[in-house]
């Protein structure tokens, strides 16, 4: 495709658009409410199939749905997988004007600008995690809707410990067991230095059965800093989950990843890797050694690493992260599509799952500014492959609108890949492949899956919907802007 260096129009409002990013009226109507399944039932086996019928499910925010005439009150569209994938038609549209869902839709709350999810009561069906730090003036709440046989429904609040400590509680959301006490966690980050964490053992009733403070090594302040990212994996092969933040170190400003340790005694800081701006990071085995592995992708650099954006990979083990890379990845790598760029923003959005069942996970990597033809900010999704020496540009694929298959036509700021999802959706043991494009339509929104197959994603039997088809309102909605992490 042809490639040219250039200044972008309105690089200012796009700056804030991609950052709310990374780190998502008629018929938004929930299931009814449902009882509480025995207390012996076992635990999800998927931290994200919320009807527990063994097929993972995929959710997605459009933060800007207007609801009951509020503008920018947020919505959240989940679809449920099957044999068949994804559709339109199986999902559940949650608002906070949904029955049972706690609070009400205002102006400006921005409900889903981040996603988690995992079987916080251990009922056997997953639980979704809502953030929406434009609550109350920017005070931000998080909301835990819970799974159950039909779906997700009903609700609760999980409080704020510290509301005057930070802005923006739940800017950032990530469920493990920390304590390896078989108990599902939940890590909450705001704009300040603390990080909560709400202890498993959620009842319906009561919530957490405890929590306690982070104190971190974060730089505080507005929504540029704090905790801009969470993500959960077990880094050392422990068996207890360890956390992940991306965000700035408070005594040099230095934009990077934090890596906490977890254990019985709670979570304790292993590393900090210095990496670049805008800071975002993913969990997933790419080696397929049993220890997580960590990709930070430093999106926004523009000229630390690159003209458009790297990403670095770094290794786990018995000690946890290796401080070294194993590799850094841009569109200048040999064997990587396209060209490194200024401002192409490649690593905006990652997600990593094994797509062809070699055993080793591959990395799904969002492009939200990348050029297709002359089509500006059109958006691109890069597929990079694990191997047994870690994350490797060999057989690397890339996707957007223009590419065969692929439904719709790539146009100028469209931003497919403003968030990617790498997840099982047909159960076939392959992840899938599920893309936001938050710009779709000017700028209603579009959700894309592709399926995972034995040579990497296809683009046989993709598909795509729209707000009207997932029962949302015409208009400016950003549906796709943020998909369950």
């Amino acid at each position: 495709m042809p490639r040219r260096h250039r200044t972008r129009p309105h690089r200012t409002r796009l700056h804030a658009l991609a950052l709310a990013t990374a780190t998502v009226a008629a018929t938004l109507t929930a299931a009814p409410l449902l009882t509480a399944a025995p207390a012996a039932a076992a635990p999800a086996k998927y931290a994200d199939d919320f009807n527990g019928d063994g097929y993972r499910d995929l959710a997605t925010a459009a933060p800007y749905t207007p609801v009951g005439g509020k503008t920018n009150a947020g919505a959240v569209v989940v679809n449920y997988g099957s044999a068949n994938g994804i559709s339109a038609a199986r999902r559940t549209v949650l608002t906070q004007n949904t029955a049972g869902v706690p609070g009400a839709a205002e102006q400006d709350d921005r409900f889903g600008t981040s996603l988690t999810s995992g079987d916080l009561n251990r009922d056997g069906y997953a639980d979704l995690v809502i953030g929406a730090k434009g609550e109350n003036a920017d005070a931000g709440a998080v909301v835990i809707v819970w799974g159950g046989k039909s779906g997700l429904s009903g609700g609760q609040v999980v409080p704020d410990p510290a509301p005057s400590a930070h802005d923006e509680y739940g800017m950032s959301l990530a469920v493990g067991d920390f304590s390896g006490d078989g108990k599902a966690d939940l890590a909450v980050g705001s704009t300040g230095s603390d990080i909560w964490i709400h202890r498993g053992g959620f009842l319906k009733a009561s919530g957490a059965a405890s929590r306690y403070q982070l104190a971190t090594d974060l730089q505080p302040g507005n929504s540029l800093y704090g905790a801009q990212h969470l993500a959960a994996g077990d880094v050392n092969g422990d068996g207890t989950a360890d956390l992940v933040v991306s965000g700035s170190q408070a005594e040099t400003y230095d934009n990077g990843t934090f890596v906490y340790l977890g254990s019985a005694s709670g979570l304790t800081r292993q590393t900090f890797l210095r990496n670049g701006a805008y800071e975002l990071a993913a969990v997933g085995d790419l080696n397929g050694d049993g220890y997580a592995d960590v990709v930070a992708s430093t999106y926004g650099d523009e000229g630390v690493t690159s003209l458009g954006g790297s990403i670095k990979a770094y290794l786990g083990g018995a000690d946890g992260i290796r401080t070294q890379p194993q590799t850094t990845i841009t569109q200048d790598t040999p064997g990587v599509p396209g060209a490194d760029e200024e401002s192409d923003w490649f690593g905006n959005a990652l997600s990593i799952a094994d797509i062809n069942r070699d055993g080793y996970a591959d990395l799904a990597v969002g492009t939200i500014h990348e050029d297709v033809g002359t089509a500006d900010i059109a958006g691109s999704v890069t597929v990079l492959r694990g191997s047994a020496a870690g994350l490797t540009a060999t057989g690397a694929q890339s996707f957007t609108q223009n590419t065969a298959g692929v439904p719709g036509t790539a146009e100028t700021a469209d931003r497919f890949g403003a968030s990617v999802r790498l997840s099982d959706l047909n159960g076939d043991g392959r992840a899938d492949l599920s893309v936001g494009a938050d710009g779709e339509n000017h700028p209603a929104g579009a959700i894309y899956s592709l399926r995972g197959s034995a040579t990497g994603v296809t683009t046989s039997k993709a598909v795509s919907f729209g707000p009207g088809s997932v029962g949302l309102p015409s208009g400016y909605l950003r549906l796709g802007q943020v998909m369950l992490g």
